[in-house]
């Protein structure tokens, strides 16, 4: 990743441009667009296109047009600078193997076991190399749900980190529609980086990984997706409770959500929370420490409205993001 272009809009753009946006989906290198909500009392949002060479007078148009209310605003334009941190910081970090997933860095590329499935995952400034119990509890549980014969069409990944949980599942369910999502645009960056060099492709239809910047599900893009067939949110006990309402409702009945990110003490609490927005209890893996849950979404019968998640998790929830 090495620039970004920024513009601020209206909360209807942003929820205009959480679809197709054919004049960029027709480029051979398109930039990665994702809007935010910069200042939640002024109504402020943001739009800010990622991509990897200096943008030309015609792309940062394109750009503009995209956003009508931003006319006579100029764009801010920046150069994203590469940190010599992130490989002295790979250093020591064993591979991991959950499941079918062979997890490693830079430095293990050259020892994959055969009949795995590699993702190279250096470290960065987001969580989620595979190294945490809890990361590695999700990906023995995408497998082991893929195993049972699982097939979810519509996914989402709550708190994404590093992007390593969307792409296991995109290889489970290649044909499945996947958006990752991370309070912190950090973690959109790495994510992006690390969907190139694992072979991701990125976009928004069927096979490619939509991107969102976003406090838990409280983005246009995501809300325009719902319902879900599989949520997973691998965060943190307060933000897995806080987000139980929005994230019950954005989970299609039938279909399953996989938590992880809480302690064992913490298990009860927030399973109660999920039960009370119709989940069940499935299974549970991960270690003694690390539980991982994975929860299924009771069925109902007859006539009901189609539901969106519009929660907005509060600043003070926090912490949103893999291990």
């Amino acid at each position: 990743m090495s620039w970004i272009v920024s513009l601020p809009c209206t909360r209807a753009e942003a929820e205009a441009l959480s679809g197709e946006i054919p004049e960029l989906d027709a480029m051979p290198e398109a930039p990665v667009v994702v809007t935010r909500e910069i200042d939640e009392d002024a109504g402020l949002w943001q739009l800010d296109a990622y991509m990897d060479d200096k943008p030309d007078a015609a792309l940062i148009r394109l750009l503009q047009s995209l956003v009508p209310s931003a006319k006579g605003t100029k764009p801010t334009v920046e150069e994203l600078v590469e940190q010599d941190w992130i490989t002295l910081s790979q250093q020591g970090l064993e591979p991991v193997q959950a499941g079918r997933f062979f997890v490693h860095t830079t430095s293990y590329a050259d020892q994959v076991p055969p009949g795995t499935v590699p993702f190279l995952i250096d470290a960065s400034q987001a969580f989620g190399t595979g190294g945490h119990d809890t990361t590695a509890g999700c990906l023995k549980m995408l497998d082991s749900l893929a195993r049972q014969g699982a097939s979810p069409r519509n996914i989402a990944d709550v708190g994404t980190g590093t992007g390593l949980l969307a792409f296991a599942a995109m290889h489970l369910w290649p044909r499945a529609k996947t958006i990752a999502s991370d309070i912190d645009p950090a973690s959109i960056l790495v994510t992006r980086d690390n969907a190139a060099i694992n072979g991701v492709p990125l976009g928004r239809g069927g096979g490619r990984l939509a991107l969102a910047v976003a406090p838990g599900t409280d983005h246009p893009a995501i809300r325009h997706r719902a319902p879900y067939d599989l949520v997973v949110a691998n965060i943190l006990a307060g933000p897995l409770i806080t987000l139980a309402p929005d994230i019950g409702a954005a989970t299609a009945p039938g279909g399953h959500a996989i938590l992880a990110g809480l302690i064992a003490r913490q298990m009860e609490p927030v399973l109660a929370a999920y039960r009370a927005q119709g989940f069940r209890l499935v299974a549970r893996g991960g270690s003694a420490e690390w539980p991982c849950l994975l929860l299924a979404k009771r069925r109902r019968y007859g006539y009901r409205r189609k539901e969106r998640a519009f929660h907005r998790a509060s600043p003070s929830d926090a912490s949103f993001g893999s291990w």
